[in-house]
C-alpha cells in the first residue's frame, strides 16, 4: 500500500465497501443485470469487486493473493454485455458515486476510471 495513495485519500476500505455495497443494492433490483450474477446471494461479487477495487487504487493486495491477477476481460468473457448492460452497469455505478460525496477531483477520477473500465468489458455487438 503506498501513502497518499488514492485509496488513503478517499478514506480506505470503508469507502470502497460503501461504494461496493450500494452499487450492489441497484444490481440486486436490476432486471437486466441481475441475471448476470448467478449466486443467488451477491456477497462474493461484492467481496471480489471491492477487492479488485481496493487493490487497484492503492490498498492492500488481498486481490490478487487471492485470485490471482484481475485478468478482467477474460473473466467476464462469460457473461453477455452490451451496450444497455454497460449502461445500467454505470448507472448503478453512478449513483453509489454520487453517494459517496467525494471532492469532485477524486469523484471525476474514480468515474473516469469506472467509465473506461465499463466501456472495456463490452463483448457484445449492439
Amino acid at each position: 500500500m503506498t501513502e497518499g495513495s488514492f485509496y488513503d485519500a478517499v478514506g480506505g476500505e470503508e469507502t470502497f465497501r460503501r461504494l461496493v455495497h450500494r452499487f450492489y443494492e441497484g444490481v440486486a433490483e436490476d432486471p437486466l443485470l441481475r441475471p448476470l450474477y448467478p449466486e443467488a446471494d451477491l456477497t462474493g461479487a461484492e467481496d471480489r469487486l471491492r477487492g479488485f477495487l481496493v487493490q487497484y487504487w492503492g490498498g492492500p493486495k488481498t486481490y490478487s493473493q487471492e485470485r490471482g491477477h484481475p485478468r478482467l476481460r477474460m473473466r467476464h468473457v462469460p457473461f453477455v454485455i452490451g451496450e444497455a448492460e454497460r449502461d445500467a452497469w454505470l448507472k448503478h455505478m453512478h449513483d453509489a458515486v454520487q453517494d459517496l460525496q467525494l471532492p469532485d477531483e477524486l469523484e471525476k477520477q474514480l468515474w473516469d476510471y469506472l467509465v473506461m473500465a465499463a466501456h472495456s468489458l463490452v463483448n457484445s455487438p449492439a
